[in-house]
This record gives structure tokens, C-alpha cells and sequence, in this order.
């Protein structure tokens, strides 16, 4: 079984550069199943419903979450739902809207998807669980589960944290994908437990720009100090970046993870 992750969609330029790459790319792959990060998926910011719908139609099956995915109030009764394909990182407190992860059943079987946030993300400290000890209840939760797959999603800032979380979690789970920085990391691989693991997989948006953000505002704001309106980059060269999971079916170690970096 072959499982794509895709980065973190950036707004219109990035929807625009997924349908480009995308259906090609699982024709040519032989592609299974498709997770992208979908917390920047409408304006760099949030999820609209529209902007889930039309990711789904280009071949997208499931969408994981980060620290922007509940900013769109219209998305939170799909956070709620077991039966719609997207979630929220699960390390949020109770009481927060949505699910931290979900089965996504497949022709081949169920596969679990897991979101999780790290404790350190951009230029706050979100309040948040402490990620191990929440994924390790969560593969608890869902032992008596027949699960054919299961993807962890870790999103935040410390390479740290998302080496550590990869090497906590191997052997347990099919990959472990870090994502949030944006740039991606040159050190795809197979740890030795047989888990898939990469610390950052990049994004999907406009190579020449400030991690898809226009340079010259983020430029404008170092200098002077003064806070300003994001806007995204849609000209330069687009990039999609992604990571290919190969899972002979009936095993858990993986056979193959292999960074896909597209440029149009």
C-alpha cells in the first residue's frame, strides 16, 4: 500500500499547484491514500469547507491539522464528525472542538491518522498536552481496532522534538511526518524499528517567497517592527512537497519512504 503526505497547502497558489501535480502523480506512483496538512488550506489561514471539497475532488482523502485548523468556525462541525476526513491536533485541552484523530476506512482496510502539536510553534507556546503521553493514549484507545496503517502528524517548530517523537514512536506506527517549518528537510527515511520518519516535509505554495508569504511585507516587518496583514505569495515557482510511504500489505515495517519535491 502506498500513502502520500503532502505539506502544508498554501492557500490558492497551493490548491491550484495540487491539482497540477496531484492526479498525475498518483496514476504514476500507484498511490493509495493521500493525507495532506490542511491548516492553511483557505488564505494561508484555516480551512473553508469549499476549499476541503475541492482538495478532495483533485485525489486529497485526508487532511491532518495544526495551530491555525479551528480559526474557521464554518469547519468545526467537520472537526466534530468521525466520518468526515479531517482533524485538529489531539494535544489541544478538553473541551477544545473536534478530534485529535480518526479512522479513515479504506478498500484495503482502516488506517488511523493522529495530529499532533508541538509544544513549541512559532512565535508562541500554545497550551497544550504533552504530545507522548497523548499519542500514547490514543494507540491504546485504538489497539482493538483492526488497522491496516497508522500516520502521525507532528506539527511545530523544534527538530528536536520531532526526532525524539519519531524514535519514541517507532515500531508502533507506519510513519511519523513533521510538518510546520514549511522548508523541507533532507533526512527521509526508515528508522529502525521500521517507521517512517521525516522532520519536516515542506510545503505546497510559492518557492520564492517568505514560506509562502510575500518576501517584502515579512521584509517590511523585521525592519520596522511594526505588525502587518500576511498576504500570499502567487507569482515564483511553485513547489510540492510530499513524502511517499511504501507499506507491503500485511507488514509493519515499511518497505520505502521517498521525499516527491515537484517544481511548475
Amino acid at each position: 500500500m502506498k500513502i502520500l503526505y503532502i505539506g502544508d497547502i498554501m492557500g490558492k497558489p497551493g490548491r491550484q499547484m495540487v491539482k497540477k501535480v496531484l492526479p498525475n502523480l498518483i496514476r504514476e506512483e500507484g498511490i493509495d491514500f493521500v493525507i495532506a496538512q490542511g491548516e492553511n488550506l483557505s488564505s494561508g489561514k484555516g480551512l473553508q469547507i469549499k476549499a476541503v471539497e475541492d482538495m478532495m475532488a483533485a485525489g486529497i482523502n485526508f487532511f491532518t491539522g495544526g495551530d491555525w485548523t479551528l480559526h474557521r468556525e464554518e469547519i468545526h462541525p467537520w472537526l466534530d464528525d468521525p466520518a468526515r476526513p479531517l482533524i485538529r491536533p489531539a494535544n489541544y485541552p478538553a473541551g477544545t472542538p473536534g478530534r485529535g484523530y480518526k479512522l479513515a476506512d479504506t478498500p484495503f482496510g482502516k488506517i488511523l491518522v493522529i495530529s499532533l502539536l508541538g509544544q513549541t510553534v512559532g512565535y508562541r507556546a500554545p497550551v497544550v498536552d504533552n504530545p507522548l503521553e497523548v499519542v500514547d493514549r490514543i494507540l491504546e484507545e485504538t489497539k482493538s481496532q483492526k488497522i491496516i496503517a497508522s500516520v502521525v502528524n507532528f506539527h511545530g517548530d523544534f527538530s528536536s522534538e520531532k526526532i525524539v517523537i519519531g524514535q519514541y514512536l517507532d515500531g508502533r506506527v507506519t510513519a511519523v511526518v513533521g510538518d510546520h517549518w514549511h522548508i523541507p528537510t533532507a533526512d527521509a527515511r526508515i528508522l529502525p524499528g521500521g517507521t517512517a520518519h521525516i522532520t519536516d516535509v515542506g510545503m505546497v505554495g510559492s518557492r520564492d517567497s517568505s514560506l509562502g508569504i510575500k518576501t517584502s511585507i515579512i521584509v517590511n516587518r523585521w525592519k520596522t517592527g511594526q505588525l502587518s496583514r500576511n498576504e500570499l505569495e502567487i507569482g515564483g515557482q511553485m513547489q510540492f512537497c510530499s513524502l511517499l510511504i511504501d507499506l507491503p500489505m500485511g507488514k509493519s515495517h515499511v518497505q520505502a519512504a521517498k521525499q516527491i519535491i515537484i517544481f511548475g
